[in-house]
């Protein structure tokens, strides 16, 4: 029975064996690609959502910075206007003689160039008899602090309160006096809850407290008075903010805060002024929906993957015969090929090397025209500046005041040095190198640009704000071509705004692990922002302009180690930012 039964057993086994070991490689093969799929959704998702978590926190850091600076330099504009009515002769006048016929509508005046909320000028017994809101004519206002404070202090002073119309005022008053006696106040109203009513609608909750912590503004109006912890209890809040907040959903890292039950970012920052603080909390939006999307994308390349791997291996058995057979004919058309290409470069290599010889000569001439237009465009500039200046000591010598058109020779005497500079520094643009650099303040270009560009920011009537640190900013290069650089910004500046009925710069420096200047005006932006940069690409008018200043100095920017970048702003205009790598001082560190 033994010797019947094991012929026919074992050749079955044999055949069973080769099927079985293709199955188990199928199947290991299948273990191996679902592991790999799950390592790499887990690896993706942790990635992806440490990545965008962060560059969200960095956008709020940045809009924070943003705020608090909107504010200062409102409180900062609005601090210096008390003193100047305080030295008005119409308004001493009037005060001394009671004479308020046409004080107010002075006030008015004042209020469309300054730009304040209000203005109301007080007699000194504390009555209204000047203001730009005609309504307040006649209140007795003599307990109130602004005028308390404003009569005791010789300075300006600032208060804020809240009124019976729920919202908070901040004003900055001074006594106007004469001849040692109190005539009265002048106070001027800041409207800083129109800047903050500018950032409702964004996807965050913004509030500033005072040194109390009692939050005086905010974009929830309900939150004005409140402490953060009841504030943050309110659930009436806005839909617009309460929709950015939801959107962030539950998966948030780190210690964050609650607004509304939902995890967000709370961000603060201490503001230089009277111990405020201004807090964010900025929702996660769309986060979640980002990474789930390129989750979405990979699990779709992986079945592509699987489904084309299936694909070739039922394919790879029928084609193996075709490729042999394609091979032979393919090595035949590659020689014949191979024969034709050797033909054909060794005539291009005779071609290149005549092309190599006029290109020689062409770049001569090219160079040697872009020297002379350069040499040209940065001349220009001191040039019109002494032209400016020598009208002004003509007149001033007419006048028979010597002493000031001293200092306008003495001012193109600068220039003239500064031509010289210039020009040496035109000849070394071929060197491309560091050897002469020294250590520059930042603030020293800025003012030397600034006084050679005065006159005709003055003849413009440009509105100038400067957001300038105290402490020096150091960079390694060179102050001539620095202040080349910045003079070339703001020309440009100043020719984008010609249209514009009133005209604004920006400065702004600041310095971190980079020292960063950004010049911005409120001009018609930048159309073409890929060509900005090249050479001889201008969108002035025939005459105006060769299209060389931008180009020279991102050429100045990059030999200093730096960059020059530009960009339309989102408010309308134009912004250029230069970003400098710092020098640290030896000894300065320590």
């Amino acid at each position: 029975m033994s010797l019947n039964t094991r012929p026919t057993l074992e050749p079955r086994r044999l055949r069973a064996l080769p099927r079985l070991s293709g199955v188990w490689v199928l199947r290991l093969f299948l273990a191996l690609f679902l592991v790999g799929f799950i390592v790499t959704i887990w690896a993706a998702n942790l990635f992806l959502t440490e990545r965008l978590t962060e560059s969200t926190r960095n956008r709020a850091e940045i809009r924070l910075a943003l705020y608090s600076g909107t504010i200062m330099s409102e409180l900062q504009r609005s601090s210096v206007v008390p003193l100047l009515l305080s030295r008005d002769p119409v308004l001493i006048t009037a005060l001394r003689e009671g004479e308020f016929t046409a004080t107010s509508q002075r006030l008015i005046s004042y209020l469309d160039e300054i730009g304040a909320a209000s203005f109301v000028l007080l007699n000194r017994s504390g009555r209204v008899v000047a203001a730009t809101d005609r309504a307040r004519l006649g209140e007795l206002r003599a307990s109130e602090p602004f005028f308390v404070q404003a009569v005791r202090s010789a300075d300006t002073v600032f208060t804020s309160n809240e009124p019976a119309t729920g919202r908070y005022d901040f004003t900055f008053s001074r006594h106007i006096t004469d001849n040692n006696q109190l005539l009265g106040v002048i106070m001027v109203e800041v409207n800083l809850a129109r800047v903050v009513e500018q950032w409702r609608g964004a996807s965050e909750a913004v509030f500033i407290t005072q040194g109390s912590g009692e939050i005086i503004l905010a974009t929830e109006p309900r939150w004005r008075g409140l402490i953060e912890a009841d504030a943050l209890a309110r659930q009436d809040a806005p839909s617009a903010i309460r929709r950015a907040i939801e959107n962030a959903g539950d998966w948030a890292f780190g210690e964050e805060g609650y607004v509304f039950g939902d995890d967000t970012l709370r961000l603060a920052q201490d503001m230089p002024f009277r111990g405020w603080e201004i807090v964010s909390y900025t929702a996660y939006a769309s986060v979640r929906e980002r990474v789930n999307g390129v989750l979405a994308l990979l699990t779709m390349g992986f079945a592509l993957v699987l489904a084309g791997a299936f694909y070739l291996l039922s394919r790879r058995a029928r084609l193996q015969t075709a490729v042999f057979q394609r091979e032979s004919a393919e090595l035949r058309r590659l020689n014949d090929r191979l024969s034709r290409e050797i033909a054909e470069r060794e005539k291009a290599q005779r071609d290149l090397e005549q092309a190599e010889l006029s290109l020689a000569q062409s770049q001569k001439l090219a160079a040697l025209g872009e020297m002379s237009a350069a040499v040209s465009h940065e001349l220009n500039q001191p040039l019109a500046a002494m032209k400016t200046y020598l009208a002004g000591a003509k007149l001033l010598l007419q006048r028979r005041r010597p002493d000031e058109a001293m200092s306008s020779f003495q001012r193109i005497d600068d220039l003239i040095e500064r031509m010289g500079a210039i020009t040496r520094q035109l000849k070394s643009y071929a060197r491309k190198g560091g050897d002469s650099f020294a250590p520059v303040d930042l603030r020293d270009a800025i003012t030397g640009a600034m006084t050679m560009m005065e006159p005709q920011m003055r003849q413009m009537k440009v509105e100038i704000a400067q957001i300038i640190p105290n402490q020096p900013v150091m960079i390694l290069g060179d102050i001539v071509r620095l202040e080349q650089v910045i003079i070339n910004l703001l020309r440009n500046a100043l020719d984008a705004m010609k249209g514009q009925e009133t005209r604004r710069i920006e400065i702004l420096l600041a310095e971190g692990d980079e020292a960063v200047l950004s010049v911005r005006d409120n001009g018609a932006g930048i159309e073409d922002l890929d060509q900005l940069f090249e050479p001889f690409y201008t969108t002035k008018k025939p005459g105006e302009g060769v299209g060389l200043g931008l180009a020279i100095s991102s050429g100045i920017v990059t030999d200093f180690g730096g960059r020059l970048r530009a960009r339309n702003s989102d408010t309308g205009g134009a912004v250029f930012e230069i970003r400098l790598p710092r020098h640290q001082i030896k000894g300065a560190a320590e």
